[in-house]
C-alpha cells in the first residue's frame, strides 16, 4: 500500500511539471495565433489598397492607349504628308507620340508591378491561412491535455484503480467538448469575423469612392456591404442556435427537432423526417439537452460519414422513458468490426453518455443498406443535474 502511495506522489508531481510546460506552450501558440491574425489583417488592408491601384492604373493604362494611338495616327498622316506641314510641327508630333509611348511604357510596368505585388500578397495570405488552422489545432489540443490534466489530478488515486476504458471514455468527452469548442471559435473566425473585417475594408472603399465623387460605385459597394451584414447575421443566428437552441429552453425538446432537421436538410440537401408517439410533454431540461444532443451528434455523423440521403428520427414518449430510433440510408458499417477495433470513439462515447443516462442504445447497420441508432432512456424527474452534465 505504501508503495502505491509513492508512485502517486511521483505521478503527481511528474504531472505538476508536465501541466506548467503545457500551460507555457499554450500560451506561445497563442500568441502566434494572435500576431498571425495580426498579420492577416495587415495583409488584407494592404492587397485592398493594391486592388484598388490595380484598378486606377489599368484606366490610366487604357487613356494613355488611346492617346498613343491618336498620336501615332497623326504623325503617320503628317509623315505622309511632309510637304503640307512645316518640320517644326512634324518634330513636334514625333515628340508627342514618343512621350505618349514612354508613358505607356511607364505604366503597363507599374501595372505589371501591381499585379505582382498582388499575387504574392494572396500567396501569403493562402500560407497565413494554413499557418493559423495549424495553430489552432495545436491549440486545442494542447487545450485537451491541460483541462483534463488540471481537472483530473485530483482524482489521481482513483483513476489509477479504475479501468484503461474509463479513463479513455473521460479523455474523449473532453476533447469532444474541446472540438466542439474550437468549431464554434472556427466558426465566429471563418464567418462573423471574417465578414466584419471585410465589412471595415469595403466601407473603407465605399468612403473613399464617395471622396472622389464616384457615386454609382459607391451605391454598388453599399449594395455588397448590406448583403453581407445580413449573412453575416444569419451565421450569427445559426452560431446561437448550434450553441444553444433558444426553443429547447422555451419549447421543449419536440419543437426544437421540428426546427433543427428541417434546417438542416436545407443546409446540406438532406431529407428528413421527424415521427411523433404519444403524448407531447415537458422532460427535465437536463434530459432534453441531453437527448438533443444526441440526436443532433447522430445527424451530423450522418452528415460527414454515411452518405446518406434521407435520415428519420422517431421519437416516442411512454410511461417512464423516451424512445428514440434513427435511421439512415447510408453506406453502413460492419458494427462489430468496428466496435473490436476501438477507433470510432463517436459510437463508444455515444453509448458511454447514454450508459450515464441510465439507458440502451442498440445499433443495426449493414453495407450498403443503412444504419438504425435505438436509445431508450428512462424519464427521472429529479435527474436533472446528472442529465446536464452529458450535454
Amino acid at each position: 500500500m505504501e508503495d502505491k502511495k509513492i508512485d502517486v506522489n511521483r505521478l503527481e508531481t511528474i504531472l505538476n511539471k508536465t501541466i506548467d510546460e503545457i500551460k507555457k506552450s499554450k500560451s506561445q501558440l497563442f500568441e502566434i495565433v494572435q500576431d498571425t491574425r495580426t498579420e492577416k489583417e495587415k495583409l488584407l488592408q494592404r492587397l485592398a489598397v493594391v486592388q484598388q491601384e490595380i484598378k486606377e492604373i489599368i484606366s490610366k493604362v487604357d487613356q494613355l492607349d488611346k492617346e498613343y494611338y491618336h498620336a501615332r495616327k497623326k504623325l503617320s498622316e503628317f509623315s505622309k504628308n511632309f510637304k503640307v506641314y512645316s518640320e517644326g510641327e512634324i518634330q513636334k508630333s514625333y515628340e508627342e507620340a514618343y512621350q505618349f509611348q514612354v508613358q505607356l511604357f511607364l505604366a503597363r510596368e507599374r501595372e505589371m508591378q501591381f499585379k505582382n505585388n498582388r499575387n504574392d500578397l494572396q500567396l501569403r495570405l493562402k500560407s497565413i491561412d494554413l499557418t493559423i488552422e495549424r495553430a489552432e489545432n495545436l491549440v486545442a489540443q494542447v487545450g485537451v491535455i491541460f483541462d483534463y490534466l488540471t481537472k483530473e489530478m485530483i482524482k489521481i488515486p482513483e483513476v489509477i484503480e479504475s479501468a484503461n476504458l474509463k479513463q479513455m471514455f473521460g479523455l474523449k468527452i473532453i476533447q469532444a467538448q474541446e472540438e466542439e469548442r474550437k468549431r464554434v471559435a472556427r466558426d465566429i473566425h471563418d464567418g462573423p469575423a471574417q465578414s466584419m473585417a471585410n465589412i471595415v475594408l469595403r466601407t473603407e472603399i465605399a468612403e473613399r469612392l464617395l471622396n472622389n465623387q464616384q457615386i454609382d460605385l459607391a451605391i454598388l459597394e453599399l449594395k455588397d456591404l448590406k448583403a453581407m451584414i445580413r449573412q453575416s447575421l444569419v451565421d450569427v443566428r445559426q452560431i446561437i442556435f448550434d450553441l444553444r437552441p433558444m426553443a429547447l429552453d422555451d419549447l421543449g425538446l419536440l419543437p426544437t427537432l421540428r426546427k433543427f432537421l428541417p434546417e438542416m436538410a436545407n443546409r446540406v440537401g438532406l431529407k428528413t423526417n421527424l415521427a411523433f408517439k404519444g403524448r407531447e410533454r415537458r422532460l427535465p431540461m437536463g434530459m432534453e439537452v441531453a437527448i438533443f444532443r444526441l440526436i443532433q451528434e447522430i445527424v451530423n455523423n450522418v452528415i460527414k460519414h454515411a452518405k446518406a440521403t434521407k435520415v428519420k428520427v422517431n421519437v416516442e414518449y411512454r410511461d417512464g422513458h423516451i424512445k428514440v430510433v434513427v435511421q439512415d440510408d447510408g453506406v453502413g458499417f460492419e458494427k462489430e468490426e468496428v466496435m473490436k477495433k476501438k477507433k470510432n470513439f463517436g459510437l463508444i462515447g455515444m453509448k458511454e453518455r447514454i450508459q450515464l443516462l441510465e439507458g440502451e442504445c442498440e445499433i443495426d447497420s449493414k453495407r450498403n443498406i443503412g444504419t438504425t441508432i435505438h436509445i431508450t432512456v428512462p424519464i427521472k424527474e429529479g435527474g436533472e443535474n446528472n442529465s446536464e452534465s452529458t450535454g
